[in-house]
C-alpha cells in the first residue's frame, strides 16, 4: 500500500506530523515498512523528519530535492511495525514549498 501526502509549508512547521491526516498511518493488521521518501520544499536537504513507528524513532530523513518521491527516490528500510502507527515528525521545518512525503507498506 503507498500512501503519499503534501503539506504547505506554512503547515509543516516544527514538531508538525505529517501523516496527521493521514488513513494509511495505522492499520489493523501486521504490516512492513518497506520505503519512505521525502521531497519538497525550496532545496534538497533543507527539511528533516523523524519517522517514527510507535515510541520507537526508525531513521531521520532529509528531503533529497524538491518535486515529489517517486520509486527512485525512496530509502528501503524493510522495518516490521505490527499494527503501530507511523509518525513522519518535522524536525527542520521546509522553507518555502510544500513538503512531499511518501512511504509504502506491505502485509
Amino acid at each position: 500500500m503507498l500512501a503519499q501526502t503534501s503539506i504547505a509549508a506554512a503547515t509543516a512547521v516544527l514538531d508538525y506530523d505529517l501523516l496527521t491526516n493521514n488513513t494509511q498511518a495505522k492499520a489493523e493488521r501486521a504490516r512492513i515498512l518497506v520505503a519512505v521518501g521525502l521531497q519538497g520544499s525550496a532545496a534538497g536537504g533543507d527539511t528533516k523528519i523523524q519517522l517514527m513507528v510507535g515510541q520507537t524513532e526508525v531513521a531521520q530523513i532529509y528531503n533529497l530535492t524538491t518535486g515529489f518521491p517517486n520509486k527512485d527516490a525512496m530509502f528501503t528500510l524493510n522495518y516490521p511495525i505490527g499494527t503501530e502507527r507511523i509518525y513522519a515528525k518535522v524536525t527542520d521545518a521546509p522553507a518555502t514549498n510544500p513538503i512531499n512525503y511518501a512511504h509504502e507498506t506491505r502485509p
